[in-house]
């Protein structure tokens, strides 16, 4: 029963955190001249346009990578006009810049609640920290599920940061290279990253990258919000 719980607060966190940044990106896009998400209803928090877009991405990898590892990883995405992007190319990339951004919102929002809670005597700094146990509540009943779920929602959404921000292709961070090339060079970018055949070993070079990578962001994090302390 508490796997049960755990899991249903997960996957609250995750449709709120990857609903969030696929809003983002369509939001962005919108804003800088390109409204094809707009017009396919993503430019919203209602997590359902989303998950109609990618069900597998947004319900069953989730499930299944909770039940496997303990903690939940998927995807989404958002519809852009590639003619917008080729000649757009920085707006583009800012566009695509906006999902991690969102993301990183979200963590500092967590941190916000950690902090007012640690400061408010309803959290307190853990012994041990996980991904769902970044804060420990003073008491148990309501204030233990906040500080699961904000526990969540920081390590969750610091995940979807560090990955998304890795610049291989198809990975947000393969688009920030072109604010800085020039058009020639960002061509033939372009043509490499659209290559299906790249985007394939470009996730999994990621994750090969983002497994050896991010307990180390994640724990500088943690020692960022608790100063003082020395998690490793």
């Amino acid at each position: 029963m508490d796997s049960i719980v755990l899991g249903i607060g997960w996957y609250a966190i995750f449709l709120v955190s990857l609903t969030f940044h696929e809003a983002a990106h369509a939001f962005a896009a919108a804003r800088l001249g390109d409204r094809t998400a707009y017009y396919y209803g993503q430019v919203t928090l209602d997590p359902l346009p989303h998950i109609r877009r990618e069900p597998f991405g947004m319900v069953v990898i989730p499930i299944i990578s909770f039940l496997l590892s303990g903690w939940m990883i998927g995807w989404a995405s958002t519809p852009y006009d590639p003619q917008w992007a080729q000649t757009s190319r920085r707006k583009a990339a800012l566009m695509s810049l906006a999902g991690p951004a969102a993301n990183l919102v979200l963590v500092l929002v967590a941190v916000f609640v950690i902090r007012m809670g640690v400061s408010a005597g309803w959290f307190e700094v853990p012994g041990v920290i996980s991904f769902d146990h970044v804060t420990a509540a003073a008491s148990t009943g309501p204030k233990n599920a906040l500080a699961i779920l904000v526990s969540i929602m920081f390590s969750l959404n610091l995940i979807l940061l560090v990955f998304n921000l890795i610049p291989l292709p198809p990975l947000d961070g393969s688009n920030v290279l072109l604010l800085f090339l020039n058009e020639q060079a960002a061509q033939k970018y372009r043509n490499f990253l659209y290559q299906p055949t790249n985007s394939l070993i470009g996730l999994i070079i990621a994750w090969q990258v983002f497994d050896v990578l991010f307990g180390y962001v994640h724990s500088f994090a943690i020692n960022m919000l608790y100063p003082g302390f020395s998690y490793h």
